[in-house]
């Protein structure tokens, strides 16, 4: 399902028809002059109308589309480029922080303001860092005040550190990994199950996966950071430009100086390198 993109702004409008939006009645005036380019991604359509609804009153926002899941999501802000997107944490697919991961590493996040009715303790971490975070069932003062603090930030195109720093301690503290990778393919934006990726290897400054078939191009910068989202007892880092499933490896080679060659089971049967230190470690793990 592509995104859903030039929302209507009034009801009974054609699915992907623009519909020029005039303030509601009631509308609140924002200072300044500044009006906000904006998408909302919820899964949960009730709730995603409801934001939608408000933001109809609000003449500093102009809605420009909106995305049911994080694959949306991504597809959406990497195509229309908004100043803000309201983004949802718990979602099918890629969740609102492995969004905004996928695309701070490609230097496009917008202003972020995280919508949520979990995670308490997400929500303090929030109170202290630059993002900004809307309670389920939204209120109306609250959006406003919410949307006035981000346009003193429109223009930034990078994850400011603050984040970048929240995101990281929210996954060390849930201890959560990567349950799908995503990749690029052509336009698209496409998930490769975490368990069925046998191995990954970094060429030329791209960061590549196979799992079974071709290469598929991933958005990390470093195998470093892919490592991170994997889990540590199945994905071991077994050379320099290499990271494997040591579930899929079908047989260690004998190769030269202490060096091993990894047969993997990909459809090509790839053979792999695997370093001497790495070679003592996969020794303890799989007890050769």
């Amino acid at each position: 399902m592509k995104p859903r993109s030039e929302t209507p702004a009034a009801a009974g409008a054609a699915p992907g028809t623009a519909v020029a939006s005039a303030p509601a009645a009631g509308a609140v005036a924002l200072p300044g002059t500044v009006r906000l380019r904006a998408v909302v991604v919820d899964d949960e359509p009730p709730a995603r109308e409801e934001l939608i609804h408000l933001l109809a009153e609000i003449p500093a926002v102009e809605l420009i589309g909106e995305a049911a899941n994080g694959v949306e999501a991504v597809e959406l802000i990497e195509s229309k480029r908004p100043d803000l997107a309201f983004l949802d944490i718990r979602m099918p697919g890629l969740d609102g922080f492995q969004v905004v991961r996928h695309l701070s590493r490609r230097q496009l996040v917008p202003q972020i303001i995280f919508v949520t009715a979990f995670d308490q303790y997400a929500i303090r971490a929030f109170e202290v860092s630059a993002t900004d975070y809307l309670l389920k069932p939204v209120e109306r003062k609250r959006l406003v005040a919410a949307i006035d603090k981000v346009k003193g930030r429109v223009g930034k195109v990078e994850a400011p550190p603050s984040l970048e720093t929240l995101l990281g301690a929210l996954a060390a503290r849930r201890g959560e990994h990567l349950s799908r990778i995503p990749v690029r393919r052509g336009e698209r934006l496409g998930l490769v199950d975490a368990q069925a990726l046998v191995y990954a290897y970094i060429a030329d400054g791209t960061v590549y996966v196979v799992a079974g078939g071709a290469s598929e191009v991933t958005s990390y910068r470093t195998l470093e950071e892919l490592e991170a989202d994997l889990d540590p007892a199945v994905f071991m880092r077994v050379h320099r430009s290499y990271l494997a499933n040591i579930n899929k490896v079908t047989e260690i080679i004998p190769w030269f100086s202490g060096t091993y060659r990894l047969k993997m089971q990909d459809k090509a049967a790839t053979e792999i390198p695997l370093s001497r230190a790495q070679a003592k470690r996969l020794r303890k793990l799989l007890k050769w």
